[in-house]
């Protein structure tokens, strides 16, 4: 097929998908919220509440990391640095993970992550929200709250999965001449990012 054949059909795809985005946000604007508790995570410097980590914002975004022994859950994070200066600007951002705290810093250290990170570990959060599998393995992903009064509700979330929406390197190397091909899929681990 012609190079501007496949630009025309990919183009067509793409307002498609820009179409199915818009319904999604209609949809989810007619969701009525999941109130939660305050959970307690664990922190460099003790304990925090789900409700401190709003910081001045109405609304928090936290992401369900599966720690660092998920190769893909580091490339999902490494991507976070580049924006988060914009998204504080919006709502409070925070990476959540097992992994323990001294655990954390070290390795946050060793990427130059900026964001701040909490750890569920000992709470039960994590599978509240969705993110354990039946087989009791974690799973990555996003979820979004509200701060309502004294409320906090969650309004949104949805799963990870490689390839997704929420790492642009996928996306870039889905436009090289091999797509997105076994590199970034090589590196994880089986059980690494499937709903195991």
């Amino acid at each position: 097929m012609k190079y501007t054949d496949v630009n025309g059909k990919l183009a067509d795809y793409r307002q498609q998908i820009a179409a199915i985005r818009e319904r999604m946000r209609e949809t989810l604007a007619t969701v009525e919220p999941e109130p939660v508790i305050d959970y307690d995570f664990a922190d460099t410097e003790g304990s925090v509440r789900l409700s401190q980590l709003f910081g001045e914002h109405d609304d928090l975004i936290v992401i369900h990391n599966m720690g660092v022994s998920c190769p893909n859950c580091t490339l999902w994070a490494d991507g976070y640095n580049g924006i988060h200066q914009h998204v504080v600007t919006r709502a409070g951002f925070v990476v959540t993970s097992p992994d323990r705290p001294a655990v954390q810093k070290r390795f946050a250290e060793s990427r130059g992550w900026k964001f701040p990170m909490v750890s569920h570990v000992g709470s039960t959060f994590a599978a509240d929200m969705g993110y354990v599998s039946a087989g009791g393995g974690w799973i990555a992903g996003v979820s979004v709250f509200r701060r309502e009064g004294d409320a906090i509700v969650r309004v949104s979330d949805t799963g990870f999965s490689p390839s997704d929406d929420f790492c642009t390197l996928w996306h870039f190397f889905d436009l090289l001449p091999g797509g997105i091909g076994e590199e970034p899929r090589a590196a994880a681990k089986p059980s690494c990012c499937n709903h195991a």
